[in-house]
């Protein structure tokens, strides 16, 4: 099947079970959408308005943010449009673009709550040197690497997917994914196996990173009640984040590879979507009320955008 044919087009197998309560889902979709981009962009902005919070940690998470609302982006809109229509089609690039932007979300946030572990074992274990480590240019090099080496592994993933040729149509989802499409070629994986080992290592490699950032701060932590209070109130939201974000990623992952197709379809729409739509919901909402400075200076902007307002 020649797979860069203009009318070559997915089918998403994932609403087949929901079709008769589609406007209720569409009402409660659209509504999650809509609290997602506000609540994102609220604090983002805050974060840019506000010189002080101009710092790496307010830095590092205002970058969680945008990250969250470019993996909202990626799958809301699609799903909207599939809960008005009938036939839940796809064509050949845009099912691209999706793949592309919800693989490089899921490789962004792992880089991004890499680094911000990083940054709070900066901060708590070594507090004296935080200022001489995390420089401005430090600071940008680890925003950097967030993004960009995230964007090259999703982009050799992309290239790899692109030259497939695919012997069928149909993904058992609501959206289109990276390993749905990849079950679809008539070729040998050999290259795509190679490829997902090295994306595997890589992520086992962040893992790591923050596993070991967290040992530390831990141990840092229990020797004061300020060190205490710190760690509940800048990094166990941090740990929240992180474990939700690869649960949900690890069952979607696992269930995309070796789940049954008897298993009903609502469980697997489930699995399916759980990385993509409460961890750019939650993360704002998780940040907002624990990072007391960033509350404060939200309430203090909502107030004086209020005043003026009414003048």
């Amino acid at each position: 099947m020649e797979n860069s044919s203009s009318e070559f087009q997915f089918v998403l197998h994932g609403l087949n079970d929901t079709m008769t309560n589609r406007n209720i889902y569409f009402a409660f979709g659209f509504l999650v959408y809509i609290m997602t981009l506000f609540v994102n962009l609220t604090l983002v902005i805050t974060v840019i308005l506000d010189k002080t919070l101009h710092e790496p940690m307010y830095l590092f998470i205002c970058n969680l943010f945008i990250n969250g609302i470019c993996g909202a982006s990626a799958f809301y809109p699609k799903i909207l449009a599939d809960l008005l229509s009938d036939s839940h089609i796809v064509s050949y690039i845009p099912c691209l673009i999706q793949i592309y932007l919800i693989f490089c979300y899921a490789m962004s946030e792992f880089s991004c709550l890499t680094v911000m572990a990083y940054d709070r074992y900066v901060a708590i274990c070594k507090p004296l040197e935080y200022s001489e480590i995390m420089t401005h240019q430090k600071v940008a090099k680890l925003l950097a690497f967030s993004w960009l080496f995230s964007l090259l592994v999703t982009s050799l993933g992309a290239v790899l997917t692109v030259r497939m040729p695919l012997c069928g149509n149909d993904i058992d989802k609501l959206y289109c994914s990276n390993w749905e499409v990849v079950k679809l070629t008539c070729t040998d994986l050999i290259i795509i196996d190679v490829y997902g080992y090295f994306v595997f290592i890589y992520l086992v490699f962040l893992v790591t990173i923050i596993i070991v950032s967290y040992i530390y701060i831990i141990r840092a932590s229990l020797q004061s009640k300020a060190g205490k209070v710190k760690f509940m109130q800048t990094c166990l939201p941090h740990l929240i984040t992180l474990i939700n974000f690869a649960v949900s990623l690890v069952f979607d992952a696992m269930y995309s590879r070796y789940g049954k197709s008897q298993t009903q379809q609502a469980l697997r729409n489930i699995l399916g979507i759980e990385f993509l739509v409460v961890p750019p919901l939650l993360n704002p909402i998780i940040y907002g009320i624990k990072q007391t400075e960033m509350r404060r200076q939200f309430v203090k902007m909502y107030t004086k955008l209020k005043s003026v307002s009414r003048s």
